[in-house]
């Protein structure tokens, strides 16, 4: 059963954990989807949409009659998982910034607000939970040009709204690994790039960041075909890994055990390629000088 624990305002990621945890009573009742749907009269699809997270709401008194149908008889339990169920479908914060936030992005932030540990490989541009409001906006403003000021402005905002992330008791532990293309790609012109790579310094000094880079004289490397992703872990016993890879137009999130280890062994692999973590500093520092 759950227990009463603070997401960080991630929604979806609760509406996954209570999907699994309903998963694993309703097995343990030794009921198929079928008969969990029969009791609380929807289909056997609606069950496995239930159990997956794919409902955008979850409806308490159905909830509670499947508690009660898998042989949850306590008081107690069965009113600590409907209070995790009304915090589940309460919108995150990121919601107010809809009109600028694909959907799909919507599960990231999700994931990202959630995440016990967060790592990642960039290969062309600095990782927006560490960009500097300048490069934000050099970076919106480059890959969608025609777009109204107001708009990217507002995408602006919200990736700064994310780094709050970073400075909130027990943050999550970042731990990224850049190629040196990410530090090299002129964004925004010198002057904003200097004061990227000064933050980055600022940044790797905090204990729960790490950063490397993957120098171009160390040559190819194990996420060369995969182009940047990230992987996030969490606290939550029920949910796996789950790696996310980023499209123009979309997004694709995998939490299969044997796709997820091959992405972490890439980063493993990465970890140990690139310049050691102690260099890091001394390393953005000397491409600072050259900028």
């Amino acid at each position: 059963m759950t227990t009463e624990t603070d997401w960080g305002g991630a929604p979806s990621v609760l509406r996954m954990i209570l999907g699994r945890q309903l998963e694993e009573l309703r097995n343990r009742a030794g009921l198929s989807f079928e008969d969990a749907g029969a009791a609380i009269g929807v289909s056997h699809s609606t069950i496995r949409r239930l159990e997956a997270a794919k409902v955008a709401r979850l409806r308490l008194p159905d909830v509670e009659k499947l508690l009660q149908t898998y042989g949850v008889t306590d008081h107690q339990e069965i009113e600590t998982f409907l209070k995790s169920a009304r915090e589940a479908n309460k919108r995150g914060w990121w919601h107010t910034y809809r009109d600028v936030l694909p959907d799909w992005f919507a599960a990231y932030l999700s994931l990202e607000q959630a995440a016990l540990q967060i790592r990642a490989y960039e290969a062309q541009f600095v990782p927006g939970l560490l960009q500097t409001e300048a490069y934000a906006r050099a970076l919106l403003t480059a890959g969608n040009p025609h777009a109204a000021t107001e708009a990217t402005e507002r995408q602006v905002q919200l990736r700064m709204r994310r780094q709050e992330l970073l400075s909130r008791p027990a943050p999550p532990r970042v731990w990224v690994v850049m190629d040196e293309t990410v530090l090299r790609w002129p964004v925004g012109g010198s002057d904003v790039m200097r004061a990227q790579i000064d933050h980055l310094i600022e940044a790797n000094r905090l204990p729960h960041v790490t950063l490397q880079v993957m120098p171009f004289s160390n040559g190819p490397h194990p996420a060369m075909r995969a182009g940047a992703y990230h992987l996030f872990r969490f606290r939550a016993r029920e949910l796996p890994d789950i790696v996310y890879l980023n499209g123009m137009v979309g997004a694709v999130y995998l939490d299969k055990q044997d796709d997820v280890v091959v992405y972490r062994e890439a980063l493993d692999r990465l970890g140990a390629q690139a310049a050691p973590a102690r260099k890091t500093e001394a390393v953005l520092g000397a491409i600072r000088k050259e900028l």
